[in-house]
């Protein structure tokens, strides 16, 4: 079924091997594969994901320390995908008989070829396509969703990408939830204080390689008056050009804050049934960066 893909493919009848001391239900059949990088070495955490003919999700699941992914799975003909960061998915199909156990043997995955980095030089954020977003909930109620509207960024690019630096300043005061009267109060003494703290700033001298396109971004963010250590999460989709015919290089970014490390504590539920933002918010960015202009 899956030609060179896999290296071994056979079922056996019965609860034996795999399957003994398995509850299968009588419709269905266990499906086995071990996923391995070039060296033969176990990847873990690779996700493996079936569907069925209509292309339904069936199962999504990771394989083991040991490379290993086994599951019980409705009998019928499915295709497969594995994948794993940094590695070129495999996709394939395969059949799991009732009371049946469909092994798939060695998936060898093979590295993924890496996507160009950007020149050395000054770079620097394209507002116009990017976006600053946060999501927060509401104690006991709904998420917000939310982003800042006014923002700049320089990135200096170095010859060795790790020694890479980076400087993000936030109008505060650009902040947007889509409900006017929760956005002024996000802006009062209560929240950001912009009066006091105009700005939310994020200064990075330490750019880490984490593998594949991974990258992690360390370094200080300032908000609210206080400074801490915050790592942005960081997937590089490489570069491209715009409608002008300008190099451009784009990034997704995540990480979670707290609100009470930057001493935004306030707890009490205001007026009209609106709840206080919990603890927890979410960061998710979405960046292009061009050569920085001169003259």
């Amino acid at each position: 079924m899956f030609g060179g893909l896999f290296g071994k493919r056979t079922q056996t009848g019965g609860r034996g091997g795999a399957l003994a001391g398995f509850e299968v239900p009588a419709s269905a059949g266990v499906l086995s594969c071990r996923v391995l990088d070039p060296v033969h070495e176990p990847l873990r955490q690779a996700e493996v994901t079936l569907t069925d003919p209509a292309g339904r999700k069936v199962l999504g699941g990771e394989t083991d320390p040991y490379g290993t992914l086994l599951a019980t799975v409705p009998a019928g003909e499915y295709r497969i995908a594995v994948t794993s960061e940094g590695y070129t998915p495999h996709h394939g199909t395969a059949v799991v008989g009732q009371g049946t156990h469909a092994d798939l043997g060695d998936v060898l995955l093979q590295v993924a070829p890496q996507p160009p980095l950007p020149e050395p030089g000054d770079w620097e954020i394209d507002p116009t396509h990017s976006q600053v977003g946060f999501t927060a909930r509401h104690i006991g109620l709904a998420r917000i969703h939310g982003r800042f509207n006014s923002f700049a960024g320089a990135i200096r690019i170095a010859d060795r990408m790790e020694q890479s630096a980076m400087h993000v300043v936030i109008d505060a005061a650009s902040i947007d939830t889509g409900v006017q009267m929760r956005d002024d109060h996000l802006r009062s003494g209560d929240f950001l204080d912009i009066g006091v703290h105009p700005t939310i700033e994020f200064f990075s001298e330490r750019f880490t390689h984490r593998g594949g396109t991974r990258w992690n971004v360390t370094g200080a963010l300032s908000l609210h008056g206080v400074s801490r250590t915050v790592t942005l999460d960081t997937q590089y989709l490489g570069l491209g050009s715009g409608l002008e015919g300008e190099t451009r290089c784009a990034c997704r970014a995540t990480t979670e804050l707290h609100r009470e490390d930057f001493t935004l504590t306030w707890q009490t539920l205001l007026a009209r049934g609106i709840a206080a933002v919990g603890s927890s918010i979410s960061i998710d960015l979405d960046v292009q960066i061009v050569p920085k202009k001169t003259g």
